[in-house]
């Protein structure tokens, strides 16, 4: 929990360099971790959904199919070639685990890892790389994310309204503003 008065939103990770972190990633042997970034990069999920992502639902697969944890909506998501190819290539180098177990598990296989471990790791991991965001969690994943989208469509206020749907926000506004978008207006003027 934050402070009284203390900035708790976590900024966007620009698109190149969220890709160079997740080769890094993998060049050093942290899977699970390239794995993670990626996933979240490329789908836009809170990171509870992604946590709960068996092998079996994305591996060999066009479509990743659940119901977000915190809405209970049911989301498809297209994973795209580059995902796709991390998600092989992920399995492969963490030993083929049994295809109905969980992909993001302890370093015991018997559980889930948790959100908090997942943030303080995730510091970590942005200090050694020298990642830099506004307090860096795993939100910033899903921000880049969108940060993506709206760039790939030049801008535009129909990418803001599907990113809003996406997010499931109640309005276009909360989205910029979730986004960093309408800060940056307002200093623009």
């Amino acid at each position: 929990m934050a402070l009284k008065g203390q900035r708790t939103t976590t900024g966007f990770i620009k698109w190149e360099n969220l890709m160079q972190f997740i080769l890094k990633l993998q060049r050093d042997k942290e899977y699970k971790f390239s794995l993670l970034i990626g996933m979240g990069a490329f789908t836009g999920l809170r990171i509870s959904d992604i946590l709960s992502i068996r092998w079996c639902d994305v591996l060999d697969k066009e479509v990743l199919h659940l119901n977000e944890k915190k809405t209970d909506k049911h989301r498809s998501i297209k994973l795209n070639n580059e995902l796709k190819e991390l998600i092989q290539e992920s399995c492969q180098l963490m030993g083929n685990p049994p295809i109905d177990e969980l992909v993001f598990v302890n370093k015991y296989g018997t559980k889930q890892i948790n959100v908090q471990w997942v943030n303080v790791k995730l510091k970590e991991l942005f200090e050694k790389y020298s990642i830099k965001t506004t307090n860096p969690s795993t939100h910033c994943l899903r921000k880049s994310f969108g940060r993506k989208v709206w760039e790939n469509n030049n801008y535009s206020e129909k990418s803001l309204v599907l990113l809003s749907e996406i997010f499931n926000h109640s309005s276009v506004q909360i989205t910029k503003k979730y986004l960093g978008i309408k800060e940056e207006e307002i200093f623009d003027v």
